[in-house]
């Protein structure tokens, strides 16, 4: 029996700094973790910095290639693709032609880095004169038309030679349609990474500008109301229902609790989470302010998305965490 006045329960002792510390910490990240998104642009000769978002470019498809032998050789893993089109039109065809940019883009990668994992964001919007996630019927976005055309789109990117597809644009029945129309094509074994529970944020504003992707109107139609937890985690049963073997919740910080929720709620598949372009930018224009640490706010970030539940996490911060520049 204990009769000190002093506590004999005492959890700083596996707190002290160095190795210790390291060995019981609870949440690890590692490069095998991390997506890191590109935006390729076509018809342009030289990367453009993306002013919203400090140190990210859009890169001229000529420089695709090295480009991502440079971040296979860094350490980074995968890689989800977003076109930056000079040739939009009113249903994004484009995107869907074997000579389009998102083939294109898709070939270029994998003979670059052949080891490389190479995802593609299967959506309309960056290929659209609207801007919309798919086709606009008397100024609505008309689902089940928007469903064919990502049919074809999904298919493109599988002979193009894609690792994962990425729908993202919320249609109901999306991953149903999709798996369907892959399994006819004979590419039964590509994996679906949905963007399940993908909310109206305000957070996607960066985006937009990087990807030229301004849409008229908004987005609120077809995305999940933010307030509406439960609806975002049916969203994801939904589309796990319909054959999808990942499932993402976008944007990942401010919906942490989603992400854990869905976390408990399924076990057949994995979970990855994303770190928004408004995220990105609000640690660095933060940490340019001197308000916060920036690589203590990464570390501390990405570590939280773990801990949710996250077997995966697409951010802007994956090449240089795999180079070692956010390390204590």
């Amino acid at each position: 029996m204990c009769t000190s006045k002093f506590p004999s329960v005492r959890p700083r002792r596996l707190r002290r700094d160095g190795m210790l510390r390291s060995i019981f910490a609870e949440t690890h990240v590692t490069a095998d973790d991390l997506v890191y998104p590109l935006f390729v642009e076509e018809d342009t000769a030289e990367k453009l910095p993306i002013a919203s978002m400090p140190g990210v470019f859009r890169v001229p498809e000529a420089q695709l290639a090295e480009e991502v032998a440079s971040l296979y050789r860094d350490g980074v893993k995968a890689v989800i693709l977003f076109g930056v089109s000079h040739h939009k039109t009113e249903d994004g065809c484009d995107s869907w032609s074997d000579n389009g940019l998102l083939a294109r883009m898709i070939r270029t990668a994998k003979q670059a880095a052949p080891y490389m994992v190479v995802i593609c964001d299967n959506c309309v919007c960056e290929y659209t004169t609207h801007g919309h996630c798919g086709v606009v019927v008397d100024r609505q976005v008309d689902n089940d038309l928007t469903l064919e055309n990502l049919g074809k789109q999904v298919i493109t990117a599988a002979r193009a030679g894609a690792d994962l597809v990425a729908p993202s644009s919320m249609m109901d029945g999306q991953v149903a349609y999709l798996r369907q129309s892959l399994d006819a094509a004979g590419f039964s074994g590509m994996p679906i990474m949905a963007y399940s529970t993908k909310f109206a944020s305000s957070f996607y504003g960066p985006f937009r500008i990087a990807a030229q992707s301004s849409v008229q109107g908004d987005r609120r139609g077809y995305q999940i109301d933010p307030p509406n937890g439960r609806e975002g985690i049916r969203e994801s049963l939904l589309d796990e229902a319909e054959g999808a073997d990942i499932l993402m919740v976008k944007p990942g910080m401010p919906y942490l609790d989603i992400l854990a929720r869905l976390r408990e709620k399924t076990r057949t598949c994995q979970s990855p989470s994303t770190r928004a372009n408004g995220e990105y930018a609000m640690i660095k224009f933060a940490a340019e302010a001197g308000a916060i640490d920036e690589k203590d706010a990464v570390r501390e970030t990405l570590a939280a998305f773990k801990r949710a539940g996250a077997d995966l996490v697409i951010s802007y911060f994956a090449r240089e965490f795999v180079q070692g520049l956010f390390d204590e």
